[in-house]
């Protein structure tokens, strides 16, 4: 199976749906904007059997460099999670 793009997307949903590929692309980007922003100021983005997403804090800690053997300290940090809906999981998993 191949990775689909951001414009493979646009494409597909602009063939499907007949919305010009302007306003698709619009609403994608609009939607991506929208959840990035949530996420950033500390929300999580809900969607009803498909998934969430959400961010996950790491606290600073001390790492070693694998080469030299070095102590260094790794900065705290937060990152963005997906979890899986049970529908979506059950689609993907046929």
């Amino acid at each position: 199976m191949s990775t689909l793009s951001k414009s493979e997307l646009i494409a597909h949903i602009t063939k499907t749906t007949k919305i010009s590929s302007a306003d698709v692309d619009a609403v994608v980007t609009t939607l991506l904007d929208t959840i990035t922003e949530t996420l950033k100021s500390g929300g999580e983005v809900k969607f009803l059997g498909f998934g969430s997403f959400a961010v996950q804090s790491s606290a600073a800690r001390e790492g070693r460099n694998p080469r030299t053997g070095e102590t260094l300290q790794i900065k705290a940090s937060k990152r963005p999670v997906f979890k899986a809906g049970k529908n979506f999981k059950d689609a993907v998993n046929g």
